[in-house]
Order: C-alpha cells, then sequence, then structure tokens
C-alpha cells in the first residue's frame, strides 16, 4: 500500500488540527477527512489540501477509483466554526473573496475518474456539499445528515445549493434548507441526498464490494458516460460534440470487443482501456 500526504511542511500546524490524507491500494485511492478533535469539520488548510490532492489523484495512473469517507464515526460536520469566514470568504488584498469550500468541492467534482462517497455518522452542512461532489453517496443506516447554514446565518455555497436543487427540486431544496432539519440516512435517500443507505452490520462490506464492482468495469465506459452525465448538468454549448466524440470513439475501444466476446463466453471481462494524459 502507497501513502501519499498532501500537507507540506509549512502546514504543518494546520495539519495537527486536521487534514486530508490518502492510501492507495489495487486501483484504490482512499480519501479519508481527519479532524476528529472538530468532529472532521473542514478547515481552510483542509480544503486547501483537497485542492492540491485531487488533481495529482487524477493524473496518478495507478489510481482507478477515488473513494472519500470520514475517520472514525463522523463523516464531516462542514465547515469548521472557528474558521468559517476564512473558509467561506476568505478576504484577499484586491477586495474580493475566496470560497475554499467550494473550490475544495470543484477539485473533487473535476475528478474524471469514478468517485464515491462513504457516508458514516453525521454529514453536517459543507459536508454534505463534499460528498455530493462525488458520483454518489452511500451512507450507513446510522448516518444523518442537514444542511443547517439558516442555523448560523449564513448561505449554503452556490455550487452546493445548485447541486441541492438538481438532486432533489425546488420544493425539497427549499424545506431542506430553509428548515435546517436533519434528516436520517432513509429520509435523506428518500428525499434525493443519498444514492442508497446500506445497514450498519455490511457497511464496510457492502462498501468494498461496491468500489471492488468499479473496478472490474470498464473505464473506457465510466470516463465517457461521467462526462456525458455531467455535461447535462451545465449550459454546455458543445454537448453535441462531446457526444459525437465519445460515440465515435466506442467502436475503437478495446474494451468494446472484450466486453462482447467475454459476454458470449460467459468469462469475466478484462477491460484494458486507460485514459492518456
Amino acid at each position: 500500500m502507497t501513502v501519499v500526504s498532501p500537507a507540506n511542511t509549512a502546514r504543518t500546524e494546520a495539519s495537527r488540527a486536521g487534514r486530508i490524507s490518502v492510501s492507495i491500494a489495487d486501483g484504490v485511492a482512499t480519501v479519508e477527512i481527519c479532524n476528529l478533535a472538530q468532529r472532521n469539520a473542514l478547515t481552510r488548510a483542509m480544503c486547501l489540501e483537497f485542492q492540491e490532492l485531487m488533481p495529482r489523484l487524477d493524473a496518478d495512473a495507478d489510481v482507478a477509483v477515488v473513494v472519500l469517507r470520514g475517520a472514525g464515526g463522523t463523516f464531516c460536520a462542514g465547515a469548521a466554526i472557528s474558521e468559517l469566514a476564512s473558509v467561506l470568504v476568505d478576504q484577499q488584498p484586491d477586495g474580493s473573496s475566496i470560497d475554499h469550500l467550494s473550490r475544495a468541492d470543484a477539485a473533487i467534482s473535476s475528478l474524471s475518474k469514478p468517485t464515491v462517497a462513504l457516508v458514516d455518522g453525521a454529514c453536517m452542512g459543507g459536508g454534505w456539499q463534499i460528498a455530493a461532489a462525488c458520483d454518489f453517496i452511500i451512507a450507513n443506516e446510522r448516518a444523518v445528515i442537514g444542511l443547517t447554514p439558516a442555523k448560523i446565518g449564513i448561505i449554503y455555497p452556490r455550487p452546493g445549493m445548485e447541486r441541492l436543487v438538481r438532486l432533489v427540486g425546488h420544493a425539497n431544496a427549499k424545506y431542506i434548507l430553509l428548515t435546517g432539519q436533519t434528516f436520517s440516512a432513509t429520509e435523506a435517500r428518500a428525499l434525493g441526498l443519498v444514492a442508497d443507505v446500506v445497514p450498519s452490520g455490511s457497511f464496510e462490506e457492502k462498501s468494498a464490494a461496491l468500489v471492488s464492482s468499479l473496478r472490474s468495469r470498464s473505464q473506457f465506459s465510466m470516463h465517457s458516460m461521467k462526462r456525458l452525465i455531467d455535461a447535462t448538468d451545465t449550459d454546455h454549448s458543445d454537448i453535441d460534440h462531446e457526444w459525437a466524440n465519445a460515440w465515435g470513439a466506442m467502436p475503437d475501444s478495446p474494451d468494446m470487443e472484450i466486453g462482447i466476446s467475454a459476454f458470449l463466453n460467459r468469462e469475466r471481462p478484462r477491460f484494458t482501456w486507460r485514459p492518456v494524459g
């Protein structure tokens, strides 16, 4: 197993208060939010670590799938209250401000590889935004999810709010954000906040099986379909060209012939396509 730490010596003190760590094994990068003293709340330094780490994982040929989870029994309590201003509205010398949480969101959502958030325990506020930046969320049945900006007098970041509306619809988005209610994992699934809920006793086993299944799928298929699905969520001016390129590349990909042959011979396919660059 290879262990990578995105922190550098200049941020030693910040890392003690919280860090983002990653371990890589068998093609899976497991990224862990670790700030146990603050229920894995995200500091400004941790958001910066996300921004540095994700492009490296995307470029790493040894990584096929990225898994995001929290250390201990909590996923993430959101942005650290003690650093809320510097996380969300970090004032710059030119008078502008930076939303570091949403930049971390963008770093995760821009990954070309499949990403899965495994949510256990509390997933609050900006914690859900970070989880939802992954392709989908699998929740432990004991997980609780709440988007609570109205409880502390702030506005939920634009990328998180727009994603929330796409996932749950306008009325449910208003219900979730305006009430600041906390939902059980089952309630969250009914609303569309998570993709699936797994019993606590089998959460680790079933999560591992899911990630293993992603490792066995065609990377050509997953990369292409992820890119095309994401394009439908934006005002993509070149969507027809994207589709034409992807569709035209399909017969040239070795995975199509491998998949058909394996199906006809009742064998497990061993796909060979890998992203270039």
